[in-house]
C-alpha cells in the first residue's frame, strides 16, 4: 500500500496583509517536494523529490496557477471564514 498525499495550508500575518501558501508533497509519510509562495517555486525536500521540482519548475502554466493560490485559496477563504476567527479572539 503506497500513500500519496498533497496538503495545503494557509499562513496568515496581520489578516490578509501578509499570506503564505505552503503545498506538500507527500509519499509514504516523507514530504519530497513543497511549494512555496513567499518562494514562487517547488522545493525539494528529498533527493527523490528532485527531478519532479525540476520538472514542475519548468512547466510556467503549472507555476503560475501554484503562485495564484494564495489570492484562489488563502485570500478567498479567509473572508469566508474571518468572521468565525475575529470572534473567538
Amino acid at each position: 500500500v503506497f500513500l500519496e498525499l498533497s496538503v495545503f495550508e494557509c499562513q496568515y500575518l496581520n489578516s490578509t496583509e501578509q499570506v503564505r501558501y505552503v503545498d506538500r508533497y507527500i509519499h509514504n509519510r516523507e514530504q519530497l517536494l513543497h511549494f512555496d509562495s513567499d518562494v514562487g517555486l517547488f522545493v525539494a525536500d528529498t533527493p527523490l523529490g528532485e527531478h519532479q521540482a525540476q520538472y514542475w519548475n519548468s512547466q510556467p502554466d503549472l507555476l503560475e496557477v501554484a503562485r495564484g493560490m494564495v489570492d484562489t485559496a488563502c485570500r478567498y477563504n479567509y473572508q469566508a471564514f474571518d468572521p468565525f476567527i475575529t470572534e473567538r479572539k
